[in-house]
Parts: structure tokens; C-alpha cells; sequence
């Protein structure tokens, strides 16, 4: 309960210094509708300026940094029923209307509900849909791909926002197939019912052109040359859209513009050879960020990242962080070259002095990393990186029983520890689709992780390892998203001797982001006394529900499973492999949105117990954990 105080003391100051209320404001407690069919309701919410006050309703506070307060204000009201209708015409519903506005106060005359009637009226559906002069510009399957994706509209109501859409697609098509001068014009004709539309997509090809000359404007410090190597056509390239947007994807990723953008200088002369001129804004190229916070495992907690993205010119970039917490603690520095005879290229050199303290073992990792880095379009990578490091892991307890465990992990007897060198190669691939990286809500991630120590390069450890991360968002609904992630990871040490797999190499599960019924590296083999001492493979699950329930307020339902195994029948921990003897936990969670990130606490119970549990020489009885951070568990 001791880790709870400085919550609950953050919480109660949170309280006293926002629970207060403004005189004379009456707020908006509800917002519905009624006849609401055709669209969804909360699109409809949010396209009004009329908005739920989001103070929580029970505990009447808001954080600091929420939204202000919504007040009720009749003008604002008059006009949300003009933007009704607009919504409904924009939607292919020309004729929807409010029909009628009931607006309740409360007792107290401090909130009011306020209800809208809506008569959406009689659509206009799409008919039919044409293209019109594409197939003489188009490859036959660019056409036939246009075609059918254009006709998915038919008979659903005409909403402008579709129709803008496909005239786009159109003309990028034509603008992605040498024709940077294409026009596209888009007619609409109401049948005589006057319910039903015909869409006609007629397309101007103009002349097919080439890439010439580029200008380029804008950079101050950035030499022109680096500018031009991330440049994804060449004078002569038949003109592609795609390309520029490519280009334009590759400098922002550099890190050093604030604005990128590529235009067509002279278009109504249209001539065969495309000028085009490209502006850069420069950000800055030196940032510091820092802060201090707290979480129920690394507690309070100070760190600091100092970034330099233009370091010695050519946009190589340079960068060092430094953390301290009861958790782990230490210095990294890392320096990206990111031009390595291609742009898709990239040299990644890094170094680390890392502290880091378990309930069983702390450890201290000192070494260095170089790295080889393809960037294979925005969302996928692979890296090939050799790294030499010097690793040294000592177990906490004193307990003399532990001493055949001890040998057996390749620890002295004696003090504990285990001192070695880790010489290995290493190959990481990733591939993401999500939306977001830090609250995604839609897409899914895989990442994979191998692993080749004392082979190829010399070490006083000798294994190899592999591991495997898969992560899927599914929005169910505007306010729900199903998250789920299945992790795998198996170290396989030469001749099957554990002892060649560095201590603080081994896995662990349970914590804020694992199996949230246990504490951080609770879940694993345990050692004769019941200590947690590690395993070579470990297998993990999650799933949890993440609901928006008012406001900047959201709640999740959530169930972890997985273990860690020795891997060797006969082995310390002496259990073999099996998926049936997974770890259970299930529980409730709060989200909060800040600017930084969800500030996110769990509670997580244990549905499968570990009866002989010792943490810290004490056994551990309690089937439950609370954690406090902040970032989703995944």
C-alpha cells in the first residue's frame, strides 16, 4: 500500500486545486438526438459547437490541462441548427431538418439536457456512375481498377465528401501516369424522380510529360546536395505524383524542415519537360526535452534527451539521454548517419552505461553497437547490427540454500554475480500500420528480433536468440478499440548449458506492460526458495478492451496470460514447455488523454496464483497489483 501514497496524495491535490465552480454558468449535461438513422451520431456531435461539459460527474473536477468547460449559449445552439442541415446535404440528404429543440434545466439551474429532433427526409442516391476519356490515358488495369472502385458507390445516398474523394483518386491517377497538367470535371445529373443522381468523372489528360530542371528554395544550413540525395526522381523520369510525395516523405523524415513541399512552376504552359521547384522550411536542429514523473514500478523518476539533427552537417544526427529511477538508470548516446550510398540507407552507431534493479538480480550493461539500417518505404525497416558489451548481473539474495542454483546459472557461489562479455550479431525487422504509435486505434505491428552471440563474434557468452512481437488494433466503434498482442521469445544456449546465457539476458514477465496481476519480473522459474530466476523461452498474451466513456475520460477491460520456462526438463526451475500452464490475470483500467499521452492506472488480479512466490526473502501472498504511468500497456 506504501506505493499508493504518493498517488492518492496527487490525486487529492488535483481535486482541491480544480474543484471549484463557476458562478452564473449553466452547462450542457446531454447532448441527443432523435431520428438520427442515416449517420452516425457522434460524426453528427462533432460537427456542431454545442459540446457536453466533460467534468466528471461524480467527482465534479477537472485535470488542469483538460478542455474548457462547454457552456450553454443559445446563439451557438441557433446556429448548430444550420449546420444540421448542411451536414445532411453534404451527406446526399438535402431535405433533412430539425424538426423540433426541447432544452431542460435542472434543479439546482446550474446544467441542462438538451434534445434535437432531426426529419432526415428522402435521400438522393447514386445511379450510376461514369468515367469518361481515362482509358486512353490509363494502363487497361488502372483503368478497370478506377472502374471498380468508383461503382461501390451506386445506390447509397450521394454524399459530396465520396464524390470529392473519387474525383481525386481520378486525378492522381491520370497525375501518376505522366500527366502532371490533368484536369478532371465532375457533373451531376438528378433523374426525373428527383431522388437519384448520375455521376460523370470526364478527364482532360493533357500532354504526357518528364521530370527537368528542379529549383530549390528555402534551405539556410542543409547543403543543397544533401537535399538532392533524398530526391526519389531524376530529370528524364517520366512524372509521377507518387514520386513527389515521396520525396516530400523522405525530407520530413529527415527531421530538419518544418514544411516540404514540391510545385509545378509554369503549368499552363504544359510543356513535355516538368520544372518544378522544391521550398524547404527549416526547423530547429537542436532540442532538449526532459521531465520528472512517477509510476508505481520505476517511482519517481528524472530524464533527459538532448538531440542534434543536423550534427557536422549532412544531416547526420546526434543524440544522448540520461535516466534516473529506482528502476534502471544511466547514459546512452546514439549518432545516425543517414545517407549510406542510398537514401533507403542508414549507419547507426550507439553506446550505453545501463543500470538496471529487479526484485532478483540487478545488472550493469557497458558497451557499444553499429548498425546498418533499410528503410523499406514509411512503415517497414530492417537492421543488421553487431555490438560488443561487457555484462555484469548480481543476485540479490543471501540465501544460503541458493547456492546449487547459483553454479547451475553460471553465478559465483561465492558473491552472486556473473561477469562476462557478449560479442553477437543481430537482425531486427518491423513492420507497422498503425495509425498512431502510441495510442493507435486502428492497423497492427510486427516486429521480429535474431540474435547470434559468440559465434560469429568472440564473447565469453554463447548462445542464440529469437523473438517475436504482433500487435492488432480493431475499432469496433467510435469510442471502443479491441487491442491485442501475442509475444514469443526462446534463447537457445550452446550445448544446452545455461550457463552461456547471460543472467540478465534471460526472461522475466508481469508488470505495467506484461501480466498486470504481478509485479515486474515476478512471473518466471522459480528458484529452490521460490525467487524468480529467469527462463530461455516465454510466451505472453494480451487483449484488452479501451472504451471512451466521457470526455477525455476512457476505461479499459483487460485479460494477460503467459509464462517463462527453463526450457530444460531437468534444469533449475525444472519445468518443460507448455502452453497449458500459462499465467492468468484479468482487471479494469482508467485512461486520461494529456497532450503527452494517456495517464494510464490498472488494477490486475491473478486468476492463476504462484503459491510459492518469495520477493525480497518474503513470500508473496497478494493476488493483486496496481500500476500507475503513463502510455497505453501496448
Amino acid at each position: 500500500m506504501s506505493r499508493l501514497v504518493p498517488i492518492l496524495a496527487l490525486l487529492v491535490a488535483l481535486v482541491s486545486a480544480t474543484a471549484c465552480n463557476e458562478e452564473g454558468v449553466v452547462r450542457i449535461r446531454s447532448l441527443t438526438f432523435n431520428g438520427v438513422r442515416a449517420v452516425r451520431t457522434d460524426d453528427l456531435k462533432n460537427a456542431l459547437a454545442t459540446r457536453v461539459d466533460s467534468t466528471i460527474p461524480v467527482i465534479g473536477f477537472r485535470f488542469p490541462w483538460s478542455r474548457t468547460r462547454n457552456a450553454f449559449d443559445q446563439r451557438r445552439l441557433d446556429a448548430d441548427l444550420q449546420r444540421i442541415q448542411a451536414f445532411y446535404a453534404d451527406r446526399g440528404f438535402p431535405d433533412a431538418k430539425v424538426t423540433s429543440v426541447d432544452v431542460k434545466l435542472n434543479a439546482k439551474q446550474d446544467a441542462i439536457d438538451v434534445s434535437l429532433t432531426i426529419d432526415e427526409g428522402t435521400p438522393i442516391r447514386v445511379a450510376a456512375v461514369r468515367v469518361v476519356g481515362f482509358d486512353a490515358a490509363l494502363p487497361p488495369d488502372h483503368f478497370t481498377e478506377l472502374t471498380r472502385q468508383t461503382i461501390v458507390t451506386v445506390g447509397q445516398p450521394r454524399a459530396q465528401q465520396a464524390v470529392l474523394a473519387v474525383h481525386d483518386l481520378a486525378l492522381n491517377e491520370l497525375r501518376d501516369h505522366g500527366f502532371p497538367y490533368a484536369k478532371v470535371t465532375t457533373a451531376e445529373e438528378i433523374g426525373a424522380s428527383g431522388t437519384d443522381a448520375t455521376i460523370t468523372l470526364t478527364a482532360e489528360s493533357g500532354p504526357l510529360s518528364h521530370f527537368g530542371p528542379l529549383e530549390i528554395a528555402g534551405n539556410k544550413s542543409v547543403g543543397e546536395a544533401e537535399i538532392r540525395r533524398h530526391l526519389a526522381f531524376k530529370a528524364g523520369d517520366l512524372y509521377r505524383r507518387s514520386l513527389v510525395e515521396e520525396t516530400e516523405r523522405r525530407l520530413l523524415g529527415m527531421e530538419l524542415f518544418q514544411f516540404v513541399n514540391i510545385e509545378t512552376l509554369n503549368p499552363e504552359a504544359q510543356a513535355p519537360e516538368v520544372t518544378t521547384r522544391l521550398t524547404v522550411a527549416e526547423g530547429k536542429h537542436q532540442r532538449f526535452n526532459g521531465g520528472v514523473g512517477y509510476g508505481t514500478e520505476d517511482q519517481f523518476r528524472v530524464e533527459g534527451d538532448y538531440r542534434h539533427v543536423n550534427f557536422l552537417g549532412d544531416a547526420r544526427s546526434a543524440e544522448a539521454q540520461a535516466r534516473y529511477s529506482q528502476l534502471d538508470r544511466g547514459v546512452r548516446l546514439d549518432f545516425i548517419q543517414p545517407y549510406l550510398f542510398s537514401p533507403k540507407l542508414s549507419l547507426d552507431v550507439g553506446g550505453q552505461d545501463w543500470y538496471t534493479f529487479t526484485p532478483s538480480f540487478d545488472s550493469v550493461v557497458t558497451g557499444a553497437k553499429i548498425g546498418v539500417v533499410l528503410n523499406r518505404g514509411s512503415r517497414s525497416t530492417l537492421s543488421v547490427s553487431l555490438s560488443s558489451e561487457r555484462n555484469k548481473s548480481t543476485v540479490k539474495s543471501n540465501d544460503p540454500t541458493l547456492r546449487d542454483d547459483l553454479i547451475a546459472l553460471g553465478l559465483d557461489p561465492d558473491t552472486g554475480s556473473q561477469d562476462g562479455t557478449i560479442g553477437a550479431l543481430g537482425i531486427d525487422w518491423q513492420h507497422a500500420t498503425t495509425d498512431n504509435p502510441l495510442n493507435a486505434r486502428r492497423g497492427y505491428s510486427l516486429a521480429v528480433h535474431v540474435e547470434d552471440a559468440g559465434h560469429l563474434l568472440p564473447g565469453t557468452f554463447h548462445y542464440r536468440a529469437f523473438s517475436g512481437d504482433a500487435r492488432h488494433f480493431l475499432p469496433v466503434s467510435e469510442n471502443l478499440v479491441i487491442a491485442s498482442r501475442i509475444q514469443a521469445g526462446t534463447i537457445q544456449p550452446q550445448n544446452h548449458d545455461p550457463t552461456e546465457v547471460p543472467f540478465s539476458r534471460k526472461y522475466f514477465l508481469g508488470g505495467a506492460s506484461s501480466i498486470r496481476g504481478w509485479g515486474r519480473f515476478e512471473v518466471s522459474p522459480l528458484s529452490s526458495n521460490g525467487e524468480p530466476i529467469g527462463g530461455n523461452t516465454f510466451f505472453a498474451v494480451s487483449s484488452e478492451a479501451r472504451a471512451r466513456l466521457v470526455g477525455n475520460i476512457g476505461g479499459v477491460l483487460f485479460a494477460d496470460g503467459g509464462n517463462v520456462w527453463a526450457t530444460d526438463s531437468g534444469g533449475v526451475g525444472g519445468s518443460s514447455l507448455s502452453v497449458t500452464d500459462l499465467k492468468w490475470a484479468a482487471g479494469v483500467g482508467l485512461r486520461y488523454e494529456t497532450p503527452i499521452g494517456p495517464v494510464r492506472l490498472d488494477w490486475g488480479y491473478q486468476l492463476t496464483p504462484t503459491d510459492t512466490l518469495v520477493i525480497s526473502g518474503q513470500p508473496e501472498t497478494r493476488r493483486w497489483r496496481i500500476h500507475f504511468s503513463i502510455g497505453q500497456a501496448f
